[in-house]
């Protein structure tokens, strides 16, 4: 089974390289990202206290649920201010990987690839790096939660339990695996969204295939191809489907072949080359009569 990570240029070039960040939950594009609504009871005093909740990072939620709270029930004491709070607390502490099962969304492209300028990672699941992965759960309702049973016993609440957004979300089948920002390294002291910036080391040998975007420069695809085409990762073009709202997967390589595959598509990237694989590029850029068509990206 595969799981997608859609990423910028600059990122998959970081992840070729060997390391991945780990993101703050509080620099998610989401405002009610691991943000339910908490009830504090009267019995534990003001809503504005000190909350010591222990967390698993990798534990599957617990089944059947013992926190949730009926959608319809209200209460003076039910509100996001300590749930803040304890976000406020876990982006000093963990780091969330964020992938999906669904590997050829037309919006993901858009929002986490550069506008299809980035390009679409295939990783094995079953590698030992995503152990604890767990998926995130799509609601209709904005979670109601008892802090009681949180503070009940000396079990850590499983992280996953707080991963529940809206519906509206579900398109993205986001799955996610949690560290400990202690496990990663900072590499940047601000992200430009006033969070540091944490990666760990990434074993490149669990991926299995880079599909480049429709928009990614040809430059860019060049030093992309450089980077995979001594390894055992397939390497694809995302092209415009001749028919319908969808890419086919133009291959440049495969798993296993040394040799690329080069079409009218995907000549480009190897006119800078000697030899018989850059005789046939130059040729097809001159002679075949869809290049023109096909090979507009800068």
């Amino acid at each position: 089974m595969s799981l997608y990570k859609y990423v910028k240029f600059k990122d998959l070039i970081h992840i070729l390289e060997g390391s991945i960040r780990f993101t703050q939950p509080g620099a998610f594009n989401d405002p009610f990202e691991m943000v339910p609504e908490l009830y504090v009871s009267e019995k534990y005093g003001t809503q504005d206290f000190d909350i010591d909740i222990k967390f698993a990072l990798t534990a599957p939620r617990r089944e059947p649920r013992i926190d949730d709270l009926d959608t319809a029930f209200e209460s003076d004491y039910c509100s996001d201010r300590n749930s803040r709070r304890i976000l406020a607390s876990l982006n000093q502490g963990i780091g969330i990987l964020c992938l999906s099962r669904n590997g050829s969304s037309l919006l993901m492209w858009s929002h986490y690839a550069g506008g299809y300028s980035g390009a679409v990672i295939e990783v094995d699941e079953s590698h030992e790096f995503f152990t604890g992965y767990f998926e995130v759960e799509y609601r209709q309702n904005r979670p109601k939660k008892d802090i009681g049973s949180y503070l009940a016993g000396d079990e850590p609440i499983p992280i996953a339990e707080l991963c529940a957004k809206s519906k509206e979300w579900e398109y993205e089948a986001e799955v996610r695996v949690v560290r400990n920002l202690a496990d990663c390294r900072c590499i940047c002291k601000d992200d430009g969204r006033g969070y540091p910036a944490y990666v760990m080391d990434f074993p490149t040998e669990c991926i299995k295939s880079v599909t480049l975007g429709e928009r990614m420069l040809i430059p860019h695809q060049r030093e992309v191809w450089e980077k995979v085409k001594n390894t055992d990762i397939s390497l694809y073009l995302a092209a415009v489907s001749n028919w319908g709202y969808g890419f086919r997967k133009e291959p440049i390589k495969l798993a296993g072949m040394k040799n690329p595959s080069v079409s009218p598509r995907t000549a480009h990237i190897f006119t800078d080359q000697e030899g018989t694989y850059g005789d046939l590029a130059r040729w097809l850029l001159k002679n075949h009569p869809f290049s023109e068509m096909m090979n507009d990206t800068l």
